[in-house]
């Protein structure tokens, strides 16, 4: 698979702009702050609907511009596809698979897979569980784009469960100041409905991850031995201490884990209502990572993280390999932050791919053994080198 042209309109900085694209590597050079990221972040967006910089679509509209518009020629297995997206922030995304407007934006999830190494990724291993988590469910969807249906039913049972506690919450505490008697039980007589969507909707997102972690595991081991030359173990096993209480096991199944989110529900649910919000499932699940013995998160020196944060990427393409999915591969600013033998080694490990877009302030930072198509970005325009 690989990205023949991509065309933007109002995206960012870009008024309107367009590249021809080629498989293999291709550089994309420029100074800091013109726009290279723009391009590849517009690309990861077509792959997975969302930023990798941004977690609302406001700032990806051009100022001024009432929308965004990407475009993406897709060529895979010899045939080409067009995906056309409509960003416009506040409403519901537009999209269009080979110029036939689809039902829902996310119909076009699939039609390019991608994975993408940048410099945020450094959250992986010292940011927020949620940062994890979504690590988890974007590959998910790109392996399985059904789990994008999966993903957002269980977002929407935890929204309307949330609100319910919410109500609750704000209902005693007002009749407490009042002195009144609080029962409770009108504004949640439907908590138990809830309390079984939510399970089975979790049952189903969680033995995803699961099944995913089994396999990722063994490729973020050799993709952290490859780029670190062998210094250190990488591990990686999935946690949910909030409704498991030791470690579930990849063959665990739905039904078990269904069960146990219902126990768990219905355990945490004194400690919910005084609250006013769900302690349970898998929005409080965790990935832990460990170096050797330790932890990642807090004992890895900068360069470890950095490592282990590249091997998190390269074993998603790798794993999408092994599906038979070969996916297009993004370096967005990542050899400026690697020393001498991290990026020989890295090059090394992603020149096979069907296509690889490197990202750089400097051209001497990439390796030789990259060297393919070259670009020169400069403020809102896109020539080739």
């Amino acid at each position: 698979m690989y990205v023949r042209r991509v065309e933007l309109l109002d995206f960012r900085s870009y008024p309107h702009a367009f590249i021809d694209l080629e498989s293999g590597p291709s550089v994309l050079i420029g100074p800091n702050g013109v726009g290279k990221t723009n391009l590849v972040e517009a690309l990861g967006y077509v792959a997975t609907l969302a930023s990798h910089r941004v977690a609302n679509d406001a700032p990806l509209v051009r100022v001024g511009a009432a929308r965004a518009v990407v475009r993406c020629a897709i060529v895979h297995e010899a045939r080409e596809l067009l995906v056309e997206l409509e960003i416009v922030p506040g409403r519901a995304n537009r999209a269009r698979l080979g110029r036939s407007p689809v039902t829902r934006a996310r119909d076009i999830l699939g039609a390019l897979r991608m994975v993408m190494f940048a410099p945020e990724d450094l959250a992986l291993v010292r940011g927020d569980p949620a940062e994890r988590r979504r690590y988890l469910d974007d590959l998910l969807v790109a392996r399985q784009p059904r789990y994008a249906g999966v993903r957002a039913d269980y977002e929407r049972v935890l929204k309307q469960r949330n609100a319910l506690l919410r109500t609750a919450y704000l209902t005693r505490k007002v009749s407490r100041r009042r002195g009144g008697v609080v029962d409770g039980q009108d504004d949640l007589a439907t908590l138990d409905v809830w309390d079984h969507h939510l399970a089975r909707h979790g049952a189903e997102l969680a033995d995803g991850r699961l099944t995913l972690c089994s396999a990722l595991g063994p490729h973020v081991a050799k993709a952290y031995a490859a780029v670190s030359a062998g210094k250190g173990e990488a591990r990686l096993a999935y946690e949910a201490r909030s409704w498991w209480p030791a470690e579930p096991a990849a063959t665990s199944g739905r039904e078990e884990i269904e069960q146990a989110l219902l126990g768990a529900l219905a355990a945490a649910r004194p400690a919910e209502i005084e609250r006013g919000v769900t302690l349970v499932g898998p929005h409080r699940d965790d990935l832990a990572l460990t170096l050797g013995e330790l932890p990642v998160k807090g004992y890895a020196s900068h360069g470890e993280s950095w490592s282990y944060a590249l091997a998190l990427r390269l074993a998603a393409f790798e794993l999408l390999r092994a599906d038979r999915i070969e996916p297009v591969l993004v370096l967005d600013d990542v050899f400026a932050e690697l020393d001498a033998g991290r990026r020989e080694r890295l090059a090394g490990l992603v020149a096979t791919a069907d296509q690889v877009l490197v990202t750089c302030a400097v051209a001497e930072d990439v390796p030789p053994s990259l060297a393919g198509a070259r670009y020169l970005v400069s403020e809102g325009q896109v020539a080739r080198g």
